[in-house]
């Protein structure tokens, strides 16, 4: 166990709380986007003069969130402004640098599928500006539920987490009839862990002995995470590190950020070979002595270049993290040969908030995902049993009542952070509140989840981290 600080447990505000600002991570952001905007003038891949600037807008306004809020120099939890920000990636970068399936759609509908998007970020925006609301008294946000010495709870849990992500993928331990409420709680605890001990990483607050503890614990977490070839659970658990370092510290390790996105590209790029040959004739992951190996060979795969574009690593990321082509496609199809679901996908939201121990057959969280992918031909009913496509929540909004939907998926995204930041003013992150904004933030990167698998994975989530605060407080008051 590292060295202990004694760093009070409320030194980490939740709320927005003004601070002396962010203005060096300001300025780098404004330089990068008029260097990445006035690049992309120039080369960006469109085959219509339109959609460059619709492009370069839905760029614009995924980052102006995230300006303001390193502009005005706020301590809050960035939830809003990284979910626009995930706009830019999964939206604005396949427009801008010709995703290969929009071939498949006309001028016309890449244009409405873009005004949808812009749409959504528009009101968005609008909607978090203007909404306001005064700070709770309530218990549940004012009251630190873990007290005393802070780093020792958190070292606890992030050896817990690392422990469950070894023994889960190295191991058959774990009894598959608790497979899923382990991962629940340990995903959860894992959310929690990374999250503030990166807050206090910014804010200077750990010992070199507790850097050391977090950045080994982290990395060997993706290193088992990677070892079954998805990364999203590795990539969005840096991401969540990554925004907490930047939101206390104000500054951006901009070598290492880049130097993980490179691996991270590397790595997709070899993916599908990886996957070829370790999941045919069935899925086996490497044993923990095999793994240099495993990832030697990963690294070959994904660092061999082909002539043809599809081969270009920042090519292939874009493509793979791409929802603006399935929008083409939901607007290309809605209401001309299909029409709108009129809340179809909505109406198994409530039964995903009932516990399955009292009604075992209740429909799965993803059963929006799969009515999508059947209705609009991408899969059959049995295709979706295997797997999944990831829709978002923007596409399910134009497929069930089209910029209407859109626009309200908008307005009730924005007030519902902009309630809870409001409600949580001054309020510590060791509150139950607190904790269960972080859990939001981590589900802000949750671009591909439709509306019911984001709220009932969300719902789980916070269920599992607020649980054990709640039990450990009962059992040692």
């Amino acid at each position: 166990m590292p060295p202990q600080s004694d760093i009070p447990a409320n030194a980490v505000p939740s709320a927005p709380v003004r601070g002396p600002g962010h203005k060096g991570v300001f300025w780098s952001a404004v330089a990068a986007l008029v260097g990445l905007e006035g690049y992309l003038w120039f080369n960006a891949e469109v085959r219509d003069p339109l959609h460059l600037p619709l492009g370069l807008a839905i760029l614009f306004f995924a980052t102006l969130p995230g300006l303001l809020w390193a502009r005005r120099g706020l301590s809050s939890l960035p939830i809003f402004e990284v979910l626009l920000l995930t706009t830019a990636n999964a939206y604005a970068f396949p427009l801008l640098n010709g995703h290969r399936e929009l071939i498949y759609y006309s001028p016309e509908d890449v244009t409405t599928a873009a005004l949808a998007v812009l749409l959504f970020q528009v009101v968005a925006i609008a909607v978090y500006e203007i909404c306001g609301g005064r700070p709770s008294t309530h218990p549940f946000w004012r009251d630190e539920i873990i007290a005393g010495d802070v780093s020792r709870w958190l070292s606890y849990g992030m050896v817990l987490n690392t422990g469950y992500v070894l023994a889960s993928t190295f191991t058959t331990w774990i009894p598959n009839q608790l497979e899923s409420i382990l991962r629940a709680i340990f995903f959860g605890v894992g959310i929690v862990c990374t999250f503030i001990m990166s807050r206090r990483l910014g804010a200077r607050q750990l010992t070199a002995g507790e850097r050391a503890f977090f950045v080994g614990n982290l990395a060997v977490q993706c290193v088992g995470m990677m070892s079954t070839l998805f990364l999203v659970g590795a990539v969005s658990t840096l991401l969540l590190a990554l925004v907490g370092y930047v939101s206390s510290s104000g500054r951006l390790p901009l070598v290492i950020a880049g130097s993980l996105l490179l691996g991270i590209a590397v790595l997709h790029n070899g993916k599908p070979e990886m996957r070829a040959r370790y999941w045919e004739p069935e899925r086996r992951t490497p044993t923990v002595t095999e793994l240099p190996a495993f990832f030697q060979e990963w690294i070959g795969y994904g660092i061999r270049f082909r002539n043809d574009e599809e081969g270009r690593i920042a090519a292939k990321l874009i493509d793979r993290t791409s929802l603006f082509h399935l929008m083409c496609l939901v607007v290309s199809t809605t209401p001309a040969q299909q029409p709108f679901l009129e809340g179809e996908t909505y109406r198994d939201i409530p039964a995903q908030f009932v516990p399955r121990i009292f009604w075992p057959e209740k429909p799965l969280g993803h059963v929006s995902t799969s009515r999508l992918a059947v209705y609009y031909g991408l899969q059959t009913e049995e295709d979706t049993q295997k797997t999944t496509i990831g829709f978002g929540m923007l596409t399910e909004a134009y497929a069930n009542f089209g910029f209407y939907g859109v626009a309200a998926v908008a307005a009730l995204l924005a007030a519902a952070i902009k309630k809870l930041h409001a409600w949580s003013a001054g309020a510590s992150l060791f509150s139950y509140g607190g904790l269960t904004l972080v859990v939001l933030l981590a589900w802000s990167f949750q671009t591909e989840f439709t509306l019911s698998i984001w709220l009932a994975s969300l719902y789980q989530a916070i269920v599992a981290v607020l649980l054990i605060p709640f039990a450990l407080r009962r059992v040692f008051s």
